[in-house]
This record gives structure tokens, C-alpha cells and sequence, in this order.
């Protein structure tokens, strides 16, 4: 085991949710900017195509590789409500204070609202409550529900869209939206809130309850630089750009991105996400409750809160494929008292 003062010398390992990208800018700008060291803080960003997506961020806070991770707000639901009893990780920051993700299709499909994907094929992240959100999103439409969840290579399902090999995913639209709009590609966006989805904050950033409550001291620096990196990029975007494609290229030298940062993209999605960050209040970080509730109110009351959890290879009371959860092999309902919004999410640790 590691001493207690070798815990507070090793390095900060973030596990971000997707290859870096401007919902992630406050990170680099912290560290590019000396925010993270001026606390005493040594910051590690480890991107997903490292190893291609084979372990989650979420499981890397799980298993300790990594003290943060970016991921959406079902993930930290999904870890309190898990049949394996995982460890209930905790959301500390929302990295956007509103949501940028949608549902989108190519507008040249003809697809132009959430009922005409009855039939079509979604390429899905395979998580959880995903195919189901989607499924009620459509139903919510006036459409039946009936679709197939295709699981394509993580890092590759928006191609899939590009290339017409799927029907509809989900993004965000601060990048793909934007390098959409940059190649002169045309889109159909359904937003979750325009049909009665109060989507919750996503992406969030987790950590460990043990990190909590045994390295409050760091957890308060780490987010008060992060904070710091924030509230620069909303100010200054365009900088914020430049620092962000330089920043990822020095972090990820040993294993450098599928394909640079192209600058105009990323000028293009910054001006846009940098308008995100901040809460009205001008804070970065801080989640409101009401959010959350709403959230897991709406996963009860639609029948989305269930015991049972999404595998490829598992089966048994506790296991169901993508297919079987949409076609209601979701195990029992988990009651909604079990879930109190306050225990999923902190803002004791952000400025």
C-alpha cells in the first residue's frame, strides 16, 4: 500500500470521456497555464484512444488508475443503482453548466423528427439507459420505439452517421455539430429537452467517495484550477483555441491523436462551447439540484430505473443484451427513494 504522503505527491490522472476536445479546454488551459502547479498539483490527462476505449473513464476511477473522470450523469446513477454494487462514485463539477448533446440524423435522410427512426438504425455508445432515453425520446414523438442499436467501435460511431452506415447517433453539438457545419454537412438536431427529455448535466466530472473524504485538501486545488482554466477559455476563446491544440499535442506526444486538431475547427467549436461553461452566476463547476432530480424523476416515472445492467456476454437476473433492455428485460423497478439527488452529486469541493 502507498504511504499517505506518496498519495498526495502522485500525480492527478484525469480519464476524459472522449479524444480531447473543447468541452475538455479548462484542463489544459489549468495546466498549460501553470494553474495546477501553482497549487502544488502535478495533472495527468489520459485520453480514451489510448487503448481504444477498452476501459471506461468511469472504471478508471473504479479501479484507482485514475482519481477524476469525465463521463454523463447516468453513469454516476448507473454506479448507485449497480446489482454488482460498485463503488458510488460522486460528480464534483459539470463541465457545461447546460446541454449541448443531441440526437441528430443527416438532413439529406429525410429523417427530420425523432418518430421516423421506428426501423432505422442508432449507433449507440451501448450504455445502460441510452437506447432506452432514445426509445421514449421517439415514443415522446408519436413513434413506436422499435429500432436497432448498432455498437460500433466507440471512437468511430460518428463516421458512422458521415458514412451513412447509421441512421441517427448522439452528440455534441459544440463538436461534431460543429465540424458538421465546418464540412459543409447538413443535420436534423433533436434536442432531448424539445421532446420531454430534462436531460441531466453531461459531461460530469467523478471521483472516488474515498478520494473524497481522504484527499478533500487536493480534490478543493485540483477544482479550483480546473475552475480557473474554465472561466479563462469562456473569457477567451480564441486564445483558449490555441492553447488547446498545442496543450493536447505536448500531453499526448507518446501517444498522439487518430488525426490533429485542425485550428479553424477548433476556433469554430470553442467560440460556441466557451459560451457553456459558466452558470449564470459566472461559476464554473456548480450543479443545481433540481437538475438532477428532475432527471431521475423522469427515469422512474418513465420506467427506466431498473435493476438489470447492459452486457455483451453476461445473462442471468442481473444481465440484459441492448436489445432485451429496449424490449423490456429490465429486471424490477428501483424505487425512487433509493436514488436521493444529493447523494449522486457535490459542490462542497469546487470555489
Amino acid at each position: 500500500l502507498i504511504s499517505a504522503h506518496q498519495a498526495l505527491m502522485a500525480t492527478i490522472k484525469v480519464a476524459l470521456d472522449w479524444t480531447p476536445n473543447t468541452n475538455h479546454t479548462g484542463f489544459y488551459v489549468a495546466k498549460s497555464k501553470g494553474y495546477y502547479k501553482e497549487l502544488g498539483l502535478e495533472v495527468e490527462i489520459i485520453s480514451p484512444h489510448v487503448d481504444e476505449y477498452k476501459a471506461t473513464p468511469a472504471s478508471r476511477v473504479v479501479d484507482g488508475s485514475a482519481m477524476f473522470s469525465i463521463c454523463p450523469s447516468e453513469s454516476v446513477i448507473s454506479h448507485h443503482s449497480h446489482p454488482d454494487g460498485k463503488p458510488k462514485i460522486q460528480a464534483v463539477a459539470a463541465l457545461l453548466s447546460n446541454s449541448t448533446s443531441a440526437v441528430v440524423t443527416l438532413k439529406n435522410s429525410g429523417l427530420d423528427r425523432p418518430s421516423k427512426l421506428d426501423g432505422k438504425t442508432y449507433a449507440s455508445y451501448g450504455a445502460r439507459y441510452e437506447g432506452r432515453i432514445v426509445q421514449q425520446m421517439i415514443k415522446n414523438d408519436g413513434g413506436r420505439g422499435v429500432y436497432i442499436e448498432s455498437t460500433p467501435p466507440m471512437l468511430g460511431i460518428w463516421n458512422t452517421l458521415l458514412k451513412g452506415q447509421a441512421d441517427a447517433t448522439w452528440v455534441f453539438l459544440g463538436w461534431e455539430g460543429i465540424e458538421a457545419q465546418q464540412k459543409g454537412v447538413e443535420l436534423n438536431v433533436f434536442k432531448l429537452e424539445d421532446y420531454k427529455v430534462p436531460y441531466g448535466y453531461s459531461p460530469v466530472l467523478v471521483a472516488h467517495p474515498s478520494t473524497l473524504s481522504e484527499q478533500a485538501d487536493r480534490v478543493s486545488k485540483f477544482l479550483q484550477a480546473t475552475a480557473r482554466g474554465y472561466q479563462h477559455a469562456a473569457q477567451h476563446p480564441e486564445e483558449a483555441a490555441e492553447e488547446l491544440i498545442k496543450a493536447v499535442k505536448a500531453e499526448h506526444a507518446a501517444h498522439p491523436l487518430p488525426e490533429e486538431l485542425d485550428a479553424a475547427f477548433v476556433k469554430a467549436s470553442q467560440a460556441y462551447t466557451s459560451q457553456h461553461y459558466l452558470d449564470a452566476a459566472g461559476k464554473w463547476g456548480h450543479m443545481d439540484e433540481a437538475v438532477w432530480s428532475r432527471f431521475l424523476d423522469w427515469l422512474s416515472a418513465s420506467g427506466l430505473l431498473t435493476s438489470k445492467v447492459q452486457s455483451r456476454t453476461l445473462s442471468g437476473e442481473n444481465y440484459a443484451s441492448l436489445d432485451g433492455l429496449r424490449q423490456g428485460d429490465v429486471g424490477q423497478p428501483i424505487p425512487r427513494e433509493s436514488l436521493p439527488a444529493e447523494s449522486l452529486f457535490t459542490n462542497a469541493f469546487l470555489p
